[in-house]
């Protein structure tokens, strides 16, 4: 891509039930949270006059990995920058990296990647991504 990508930023509040017997945030945790920012990031998305039909068409997720690279603890600030990496026809990628804030330095602590398919939930077949999104997703 030559622009550069919306890129959106999600603070993530860390829960006592998040953390595993080792202390820190259990890796299961870690998609949650790019989850939660992915849904931010439509919210964000959509607040720009961006229509988005949830009902009849929308996304769904088909892949997701993530890296792991430093561990999270409870008392850890943390947030989640979320963007569109690769777009196709009818998916796109979605990055993010979780980091900490430290001392005002940005620690990534994990980054993860997920395929996102554009789909009508009425027809049960996947469709083209819409230009008014394609448009805003790089800027």
């Amino acid at each position: 891509m030559s622009e550069q990508p919306f890129k959106h930023k999600t603070p993530i509040q860390i829960r006592f039930k998040d953390i595993d017997k080792l202390g820190h945030v259990n890796n299961a945790n870690h998609v949650t949270y790019f989850e939660l920012a992915r849904v931010d990031y439509f919210d964000a998305f959509a607040a720009d006059n961006i229509k988005i039909d949830w009902v009849n068409e929308g996304v769904i997720l088909a892949k997701i990995e993530m890296e792991y690279k430093q561990p999270i603890l409870l008392e850890d600030k943390v947030f989640v920058y979320t963007w569109v990496s690769k777009m196709g026809t009818k998916s796109f990628d979605m990055s993010c990296s979780i980091v900490k804030s430290e001392n005002g330095v940005e620690i990534e602590l994990a980054r993860g990647l997920a395929i996102i398919v554009c789909f009508n939930y009425k027809t049960n077949q996947t469709i083209l991504i819409p230009e008014s999104w394609k448009a805003k997703m790089v800027q």
